[in-house]
């Protein structure tokens, strides 16, 4: 069915070459995505009437399909021109969340690998707003990140969040919001759901991408704002116990972009300056 943009919905998906509002369902029992979680997946973020770095969130998912073993049958000037058409279908009153998809419907040799010849293509628009800026508490995790190894890590891949998942749960389950979670090594990483910044005697650290995480789109466009603002920021293997040292903590991420941890284990924070500029330095260039 084509939709038009009168149709009251809070989501739209373009598959197959129509849009389609709400969930339409897309996977079958059979589909080798349904039960081998050949799945990728990208976010970017409309809001106030701007969609920074959508340009890179659309090249960026189709590196993950082929890191993935899929074909990345849309362009990415493609996917990011439907994400305009997708966005006027809204009211403009809620801040949308972008997210082009790949998944394959059967698999290769014993079904196991996914056949690229058989990848599928969505982009789902949804209305979602962004956190508030006040920020969030968080714990060390008992679950670890993967390495390259052994998980496409190199990939924004569906089946690397369950294991961000149980991570989230077992942290709200001692009373915290997300969890920090370490490498194989023991080095942080990021957050079950966000790449992750601190502040020591004015000088902003943060984890250096080692293969256990994507350096995300927001991370990238932070550290640049950051540096043109004058901070030193400095990319390194991290311990646990730098962050327990910190004067402040904030996150960077696709969802709500930057956002200051208040208590990490049994340490309150502040909102810190550097987490504010960052954020007003975010906004300013989104809006620039």
């Amino acid at each position: 069915m084509a939709a038009t943009a009168a149709t009251p919905s809070e989501s739209w998906t373009f598959v197959d070459g129509e849009w389609l509002p709400g969930n339409p369902p897309l996977l079958g029992p059979k589909s080798h995505a349904m039960w081998l979680a050949s799945v990728v997946f990208d976010g970017a973020r409309w809001f106030e009437g701007v969609s920074p770095d959508l340009d890179l969130h659309c090249q960026r998912i189709n590196r993950s399909a082929e890191a993935l073993g899929l074909e990345a049958t849309v362009s990415a000037e493609e996917i990011e021109a439907l994400a305009g058409e997708g966005i006027k279908r809204f009211s403009g009153k809620t801040a949308i969340y972008i997210k082009p998809m790949y998944w394959a419907e059967s698999g290769g040799y014993m079904g196991v690998p996914a056949d690229p010849e058989s990848t599928r293509f969505c982009l789902c628009l949804f209305e979602s707003p962004m956190l508030e800026p006040t920020g969030f508490s968080l714990t060390v995790s008992p679950f670890r990140r993967p390495s390259i190894e052994t998980a496409p890590t190199n990939a924004k891949a569906a089946c690397l969040y369950p294991n961000s998942g149980r991570a989230m749960r077992e942290a709200q389950s001692r009373g915290y919001d997300n969890a920090l979670m370490l490498d194989m090594n023991g080095n942080v990483a990021e957050t079950a759901a966000s790449n992750i910044f601190m502040v020591k005697d004015d000088i902003v650290f943060t984890p250096i991408p080692n293969g256990t995480f994507l350096s995300g789109i927001t991370r990238y466009r932070a550290i640049e704002l950051m540096r043109a603002a004058g901070k030193q920021v400095i990319e390194k293997s991290m311990s646990v116990q730098e962050f327990l040292d910190a004067d402040e903590i904030f996150s960077t991420g696709n969802h709500s972009k930057v956002v200051p941890v208040i208590r990490f284990e049994d340490r309150e924070f502040q909102a810190g300056p550097v987490a504010r500029l960052t954020r007003e330095a975010y906004m300013d260039w989104a809006h620039s």
